[in-house]
């Protein structure tokens, strides 16, 4: 027989810790993966709920030409919806496991996400605060959110798949 080891959240206010946390994607592009990232995001865990915002200004890729496209009404559409949103509706931690669900919200639609992945216990850190640390991913169909932009390939195939994989690292402070 096995026992579940479920632990509590921490509780008070975290604030994302921004030069140690990275928020991204990667999706399935020709041959290989594509991989961006946002510069800009915040994230914060309040008594129990967790809520974040990406600029979608902020978005990195290697191609200045590429980036200006994502930009555009063909994928983020960043002139009209500004941010990606996430909040979480409920948190179930089992030991260093964690599994949230929520709903994010991408250029102007949203949607119910169950993100999973691990949590830190609280530690000391050596500013005299303490933090943990979040680690996060699921999976979006992108068309869902109206970034349905493609470019078949030779094939008839598309280059660019509709499955999104979003990546979360976090290590968050907490609040005084």
């Amino acid at each position: 027989m096995s026992t579940t080891n479920t632990q509590v959240l921490p509780a008070g206010t975290w604030q994302v810790d921004k030069i140690h946390s990275s928020v991204g994607f990667a999706v399935d592009y020709m041959a290989g993966v594509f991989h961006g990232t946002f510069s800009e995001f915040d994230a914060a865990l309040t008594d129990g709920v967790l809520s974040g915002t990406a600029k979608v200004a902020s978005v990195r890729v290697q191609d200045e030409n590429l980036a200006g496209h994502l930009q555009s009404p063909d994928f983020f559409d960043a002139e009209r919806h500004p941010e990606l949103t996430f909040t979480s509706s409920s948190i179930n931690r089992n030991g260093d496991r964690v599994t949230i669900d929520g709903d994010i919200t991408i250029k102007g639609h949203t949607e119910a996400v169950e993100l999973t992945g691990r949590i830190s216990d609280p530690i000391a850190d050596p500013y005299g605060g303490e933090r943990f640390g979040l680690t996060l991913e699921t999976v979006i169909d992108r068309a869902t959110f109206g970034v349905s932009w493609n470019n078949p390939l030779p094939s008839g195939e598309p280059a660019l798949s509709n499955e999104v994989k979003l990546m979360v690292e976090l290590q968050l402070s907490k609040q005084q």
